[in-house]
């Protein structure tokens, strides 16, 4: 069995209000739908966690194969999400950790993270960097970690628990700043779509 996929996609996006950066059209298709429909390529079980009043975000994902999750206290922050997908993923000796809101991550990005969990089995976590070597996205966490994540509280991701892999953390760089690039504010989206002649 490939490496389950929990995708995030509960946040509010209070920034970007009254549009929903999760819907926004790249291509033609929502980043949420695109996302989904990525992560299924990689993974037989892709699950998406979302909270209970975006209906617009489960019907972006309908028919993409993913699997939705409502995460009934997604206002507590993004650990809520993290907790509650852990818990309805398959058995596995690791899970893929993947944003909703990174526009640029490609499937080559998910298998060059993949790859490096098949071939640096020491660590506990894998996960993209950008060309120059900051963290990002995606994580693959090793189920050594599980504990530790079903512990979380609030909104700060699981950087407490990167922080106890010490140099146990295996970076892939990915080309450019997409392990990384978000997009918060309308400004931020139009900005990008103009640098990179995106249309919606």
């Amino acid at each position: 069995m490939t490496l389950p996929i929990l995708i995030l996609a509960a946040g509010a996006a209070s920034r970007m209000a009254p549009r929903d950066k999760l819907l926004e059209p790249i291509h033609g298709k929502p980043l949420l739908t695109r996302v989904a429909e990525m992560a299924c390529k990689v993974s037989d079980f892709t699950l998406v966690a979302l909270p209970p009043d975006r209906p617009a975000r489960f019907a972006a994902i309908e028919d993409t194969g993913a699997r939705p999750l409502t995460v009934r206290n997604a206002a507590e922050g993004m650990n809520a999400s993290l907790r509650a997908g852990l818990e309805a993923l398959p058995h596995s000796p690791a899970f893929m950790l993947l944003l909703a809101d990174l526009p640029e991550l490609t499937e080559d990005d998910l298998h060059a993270v993949i790859t490096n969990y098949e071939t640096h089995p020491d660590a506990l976590i894998w996960r993209g960097a950008t060309e120059d070597g900051k963290p990002g996205h995606p994580v693959i966490f090793s189920s050594k970690l599980y504990g530790k994540i079903e512990q979380l509280q609030g909104d700060d991701g699981a950087k407490s628990v990167v922080a106890t892999a010490g140099d146990r953390v295996h970076l892939t760089p990915l080309q450019g700043q997409r392990a990384r690039l978000d997009l918060d504010t309308p400004e931020a989206w139009a900005a990008w779509r103009k640098a990179t002649n995106t249309p919606n």
